[in-house]
């Protein structure tokens, strides 16, 4: 079943002309700083320090949330207080998206991943393990190179020193890096944003979520979405589910749902226990944001996600029981790499007019007059910034084509989970084939492929880039898209919104070093993370990463026809879904539920289950006004367990350890 769309208020009314001219102030400037460097001492204590909470592993980022929250509550206070102290619905959502942008920087899937992978090699080195071989590829403008300063990362340095000087080069370079990268997908995002906006109408379910909470059109003293009874019905739902969990790691006598129930335990004989684990997540966000979603894509994902584990059990029955297997994450990069051909083929109409209109002041074209930025300058970003990528590669030591191949893929893995998220709201930002831009070309090509003559630069590069695929630096595109959307809703300059993204962007990236270095000399990246000797889950990947490229030293590996095959059947049932779509127009199945349950689905089959039945429900029943009447009430559910799980339990983690109790995991 496919529903209406629901137009947001702020769509539909027709602001002032001086709303339509607004852009960014002065106050919001000021309070995004201020709010990025609390959200950063709260992450430095709370997510590497004591490791408590991962605050910015949530979409959107907890501290984002907090921020509207907060703001909107106390913005009609402080209105009446002082004129001056006017923070509009348009200020509190810049703020928002300046959070949005600077808080992932700082992370687990980014900075956090890209430090280690500069340094890892020189620490761990040891005659029986080849990686200072490999480290000696690594040139020094990239990654430090003084024994001193890898040594007090790891250990801790004498007086907690940071040695800026050893570090100052290379982390010019990679900023310069991670900007060209942010400047590609702006640049792609423009190239698509119309389309998807303007003429599919998508819905943006995280969108709706942050104007509803932060609408002050009929603001008194507390705003309309507050005074809600049915939003607080949710929001009270949320906190009561948490709580109990709470209470319950203290006293296990009280009952509590936990985190999840895995159905698959019920199966205890072969072949059926092979259907384990079949789980549902009790994740809050994704029932809310759910219900927000199309059914078609709400069905596509417990009807793929139970698919893919009977497919277990029916090669266990016929004696095909292949570690792995169904390859969940070769099929996802397969489904993304059809969808993203997909999305450039569907739009390739607006593509030519959009080159047209590029290559010549005096052709005919879209207008671009309020685009994130001109469509000659969207071109010139989207192909600069992916070339500016392969030369800091080559230059690094990477073969060019490589480079392109793995760039290429990356971008348009982006592409496609931005898509994710402005259709199918997508609250997890490990929602794609993380990894699996590098690991598909090594089970497709084999490592021999990857170093010519024996040269193991390209491969040691190729580890060193791997927290671009392993990290979700590429979830930036989604946050792109929408505050674009935000801009558009909002009548705030798109191009303003552009640069604002890209201060944003500067600001995240230099206070994630800062936050980083300031915690890695100080304790030691050994310690942090939960780590004891050899430090936490980040610095684990990292060097299983460069141990594992360093075994191809000794042999190598040679394709991996079974996943590398998982990968083509992954783009052939997408490719069929997208070909029954256009074929039949009400065809339930949809293409983007199999990618994104394939590619990390459990914790969002089950809750797309439990929402599919009640939506379903509600639309034969109420029809669309009921369905509209129940908005507020799943919002307000994932406000709720935002504000007990990431606001309250998240701060509470900064002064004990009650955490370690009852962890909260929003990816």
């Amino acid at each position: 079943m496919a529903e209406a769309r629901v137009a947001h208020p702020a769509e539909i009314s027709a602001p002032d002309s001086a709303t339509a001219l607004r852009g960014l102030t002065v106050s919001a400037f000021v309070i995004s700083v201020v709010f990025l460097a609390i959200s950063m001492v709260w992450v430095y204590t709370a997510g590497m320090v004591s490791h408590g909470s991962q605050v910015g592993e949530s979409v959107p980022v907890i501290p984002a949330i907090g921020a509207v929250m907060l703001l909107t509550l106390i913005a009609p206070l402080l209105r009446r207080l002082w004129s001056r102290l006017n923070l509009s619905q348009t200020d509190v959502l810049l703020i928002y998206v300046f959070l949005c942008v600077g808080v992932t920087c700082t992370s687990v899937g980014v900075v956090r991943f890209l430090l280690p992978s500069l340094t890892v090699a020189q620490y761990f080195a040891a005659p029986d393990n080849d990686l200072a071989l490999l480290s000696s590829h690594i040139p020094s403008w990239i990654a430090p190179h003084d024994p001193a300063a890898v040594r007090g990362m790891y250990e801790g340095a004498d007086g907690e020193i940071i040695p800026w000087q050893a570090w100052a080069v290379p982390l010019i370079s990679w900023s310069v890096f991670l900007l060209a990268v942010f400047v590609s997908m702006l640049g792609i995002m423009t190239l698509f944003r119309r389309r998807w906006a303007e003429m599919e109408h998508l819905t943006f379910p995280i969108v709706h979520l942050v104007m509803d909470i932060s609408d002050q059109s009929r603001a008194h003293v507390v705003t309309a979405f507050f005074r809600n009874p049915v939003m607080w019905s949710g929001f009270a739902l949320a906190a009561i589910y948490n709580v109990l969990n709470i209470v319950h790691a203290w006293n296990p006598s009280v009952p509590a749902l936990g985190r999840s129930y895995d159905l698959g335990a019920l199966f205890t004989e072969r072949p059926w226990s092979a259907i384990a684990p079949l789980y549902i997540a009790w994740r809050p966000e994704n029932f809310g944001l759910g219900y927000l979603v199309s059914t078609e894509i709400t069905l596509s994902v417990w009807v793929f996600y139970l698919l893919m584990r009977v497919s277990n059990v029916v090669s266990v029955a016929t004696g095909y029981d292949i570690p792995g297997f169904p390859y969940d994450q070769q099929q996802s990069a397969g489904a993304y790499l059809a969808l993203g051909i997909f999305l450039v083929w569907v739009a390739r109409e607006e593509l030519a007019g959009i080159f047209r209109k590029a290559a010549s002041a005096l052709a005919s074209g879209p207008d671009d007059s309020n685009e994130p930025m001109s469509y000659r300058w969207a071109i010139i970003s989207a192909v600069g910034g992916f070339i500016a990528m392969v030369v800091f590669a080559a230059k690094a030591g990477m073969l060019v084509w490589t480079a392109s191949i793995y760039f290429g893929l990356v971008l348009l893995f982006a592409l496609v989970y931005a898509r994710a998220r402005a259709e199918a709201g997508a609250a997890m930002v490990w929602l794609f084939p993380w990894y699996q831009a590098k690991r598909m070309m090594i089970y497709t090509l084999g490592s021999a492929a990857l170093t010519p003559h024996g040269n193991f630069g390209n491969l040691t590069l190729f580890s060193v880039f791997m927290f671009l695929s392993r990290g979700y630096y590429q979830s930036m595109m989604a946050y792109q898209v929408e505050a674009s959307k935000i801009a558009s809703n909002l009548r705030i300059r798109q191009r303003a919104m552009t640069m604002w993204l890209i201060v944003a962007l500067l600001f995240g990236i230099f206070g994630a070093y800062f936050t980083h270095m300031k915690a890695y000399y100080t304790h030691g990246t050994n310690i942090l993370e939960g780590g004891t000797t050899e430090g936490g889950s980040r610095i684990r990947v990292v060097k299983a990463e460069f141990e594992e490229t360093a075994g191809y030293l000794r042999a190598h590996v040679k394709p991996d026809a079974n996943r590398a095959g998982a990968g083509v059947v992954g783009f052939l049932i997408a490719a069929a879904l997208i070909v029954l779509r256009s074929l039949f127009l009400r065809f339930p199945l949809h293409p983007l539920g199999y990618a994104m349950v394939t590619a990390y689905g459990g914790p969002i089959a089950g809750p797309f289950f439990i929402v599919w039945v009640i939506k379903t429900a509600v639309l034969r029943v109420g029809g669309m006004r009921l369905y509209r009447q129940l908005i507020p009430f799943f919002i307000g559910f994932v406000l709720g367990h935002f504000f007990t799980a990431g606001l309250v339990w998240g701060w509470l983690s900064l002064v004990n350890e009650m955490h370690r109790r009852y962890s909260v995991h929003f990816g």
